[in-house]
């Protein structure tokens, strides 16, 4: 009990990990407990003209490696932009799951079977049985993606060229994997980048604003 206490004062801001297992069930509960649902299928023109590109897996499976290491890194390093990252994502994964029971979406973007046979195609058909075709717009995968990228590009310790480099690049290559490997509609990923543009703003963009606005009035 003694540690535990001692762990709470140390890192008080660990209250906003009980969000994990709420949001966990609440999504459970979307995919498997709503099944007289009426599913709405997101697809547009684009989508066909996209390709399955297994390769694409890479990067699409990094993002458990990017999102569970930034909740790492930000926790036992600054609690101060830990609070901001998980502001980001409860404003952000709330909205999905709002829109998840109010209009319930589906994808059957899916290839029926593969042109090639490897190791990264395996994968993909194991993936594919594990994770439902359900509750796609929005895709938290892009979401999260742009989560740990927007908090890489405010945390004040990863200011240097080599890691802004790595978190655009990143969240960039994990947004768009998600059409490669037919995961989600461009309406998905567009649906995903709305949300967290707007949640940016509330989150880190009136700070980073004002700041601007500060450092234009001390050159004048």
């Amino acid at each position: 009990m003694r540690q535990l206490k001692s762990f709470a004062q140390k890192y008080p801001h660990w209250r906003m990990l009980l969000y994990w297992p709420v949001f966990g069930l609440l999504f459970l509960l979307a995919e498997r407990g709503n099944l007289s649902a009426t599913y709405y299928q997101m697809h547009c023109a684009l989508d066909d003209k996209i390709p399955f590109c297994e390769l694409f897996l890479l990067p699409y499976l990094f993002w458990f490696v990017y999102m569970i290491g930034m909740v790492i890194y930000l926790f036992f390093t600054d609690g101060e932009e830990f609070t901001y990252f998980m502001r980001f994502i409860i404003l952000t994964y709330s909205a999905g799951l709002i829109m998840f029971y109010l209009f319930p979406t589906c994808q059957t973007l899916r290839p029926v079977g593969f042109e090639r046979d490897n190791i990264l195609t395996q994968i993909m058909a194991g993936f594919y049985q594990f994770d439902t075709n359900t509750n796609v717009c929005p895709s938290l995968h892009v979401i999260g993606a742009l989560a740990v990228t927007f908090a890489g590009l405010h945390n004040p310790r990863l200011k240097s060229v080599f890691w802004k480099f790595f978190f655009i690049i990143e969240g960039f290559l994990i947004s768009i994997s998600t059409v490669f490997v037919k995961q989600h509609s461009v309406l998905d990923v567009g649906a995903g980048l709305l949300i967290s543009l707007g949640a940016w703003y509330l989150v880190y963009g009136r700070e980073s604003i004002q700041e601007l606005q500060h450092a234009l009035h001390s050159n004048t």
